[in-house]
């Protein structure tokens, strides 16, 4: 069971989320059962069957356990801004105990691979001084980063690498996800990166114009999780 986090808001998370999901499938031995949580989402629109969240649907759509919605995305607010204000609004306490409550710890639990995939960036506020990192380490979960690839990276993903280790949370890899396809000095980039993070690269996505998945998938190699 991993957490999955970004260096910031429209790194990748949820492309790089499904393409775990996809190639844990393929990859590694005795995976049948894939399962992706998206605990926390805003930015949701108004259905028939309620509140549904882009991000959340593509997770089901690559995960082989059937879930409800609900069991997927327990929290979901309509506006695109940040949770822990849309959560106010709406008068739904979001903190680490109330998301840890909500979560179908069984069928998490029975997932050959299981992913959680967080909101935003490592340090999301939930409100009233609480913050998502207090869920990770409820749940003592290893992380994956994913590194949008684009101009202040390095910084980025330096900075969050070193927030999660203070958190008592160890990185189990990072993925560099090409967000802007005219990145200059990308090939520098991607190399210093290497140098300077402490867990593996588990693959380096391309600039994807249709965000596929198992595309990316094909970019990942799960043998060197940590």
């Amino acid at each position: 069971m991993y957490f999955v986090t970004g260096t910031d808001t429209d790194c990748g998370k949820t492309l790089v989320s499904a393409a775990l999901l996809t190639a844990a499938a393929e990859q590694l031995p005795g995976c049948r059962n894939t399962l992706g949580i998206k605990p926390l989402a805003s930015g949701c629109r108004l259905t028939a069957s309620g509140l549904r969240n882009p991000d959340a649907e593509l997770l089901m759509a690559h995960a082989s356990c059937a879930l409800p919605y609900h069991r997927v995305n327990p929290l979901a607010f309509e506006p695109a801004i940040a949770p822990h204000i849309a959560a106010a609004r709406s008068g739904v306490d979001i903190n680490p105990e109330a998301i840890l409550a909500l979560l179908d710890r069984d069928a998490m639990d029975a997932a050959d691979f299981c992913l959680l995939e967080g909101a935003g960036g490592w340090c999301l506020p939930l409100g009233q001084g609480r913050f998502m990192p207090e869920l990770v380490q409820a749940l003592e979960l290893p992380v994956i980063l994913v590194v949008g690839m684009k101009l202040g990276c390095l910084n980025h993903a330096m900075l969050t690498q070193e927030a999660i280790k203070a958190d008592g949370l160890r990185i189990a890899g990072w993925v560099a996800n090409r967000v802007d396809a005219h990145m200059a000095c990308f090939e520098e980039n991607l190399q210093t990166l290497r140098e300077v993070m402490d867990s593996p690269c588990l693959g380096v996505i391309p600039h994807l114009t249709d965000a596929d998945p198992k595309a990316a998938a094909a970019c990942l190699d799960l043998s060197l999780l940590k």
